[in-house]
């Protein structure tokens, strides 16, 4: 029976590239020079590490690293971008995490969506991704394009497609 998965994956590599071209970025740029600025990425964790010394630093910061995001192919939804928190003296420190893999809710409107479409395909949660299923492989392909205009906050692939 022809079945896809729905995942939300981020590629680890192009992120680090993403960070390191924005931290030479923030390095070369003539507002950085002299600041306390520090960006770094735990590839373990999937969080990004912002410290600088103000609001106007740490927008700037942010707008760098979407747009390297996005320069190497990425989608900037993955990126959580929390709340500011004050660090040791006049620092500011945040913390922006990598969003990778689906979560429960999210899951369930997936599965929601699809079954309210009317199309003959089973949706089931399966760990972090979505398994669609159908006798027919047009459905499955109707189902990735109800999935795609549903405009999820959240970047989605669709791969595993067998017949």
């Amino acid at each position: 029976m022809p079945s896809f998965d729905i995942v939300s994956k981020v590629d680890a590599q192009k992120l680090d590239n993403a960070v390191n071209t924005a931290v030479k970025e923030i390095t070369n740029r003539y507002d950085f020079h002299g600041s306390k600025t520090e960006v770094e990425l735990d590839k373990k964790l999937m969080v990004i590490r912002i410290q600088t010394e103000n609001d106007m630093r740490m927008d700037a910061i942010e707008g760098i690293i979407i747009s390297r995001v996005i320069k190497q192919g990425l989608d900037a939804r993955c990126l959580d971008f929390g709340k500011e928190h004050q660090a040791a003296g006049a620092m500011i420190r945040k913390e922006v995490k990598i969003v990778d893999g689906i979560d429960k809710e999210p899951a369930k409107k997936i599965v929601k969506v699809i079954k309210d479409s009317g199309l003959k395909v089973q949706a089931s949660i399966m760990d972090n991704q979505v398994r669609v299923t159908g006798k027919k492989i047009d459905d499955l392909q109707a189902a990735i394009g109800v999935v795609r205009q549903a405009g999820f906050d959240q970047p989605l692939q669709f791969e595993n497609f067998r017949n």
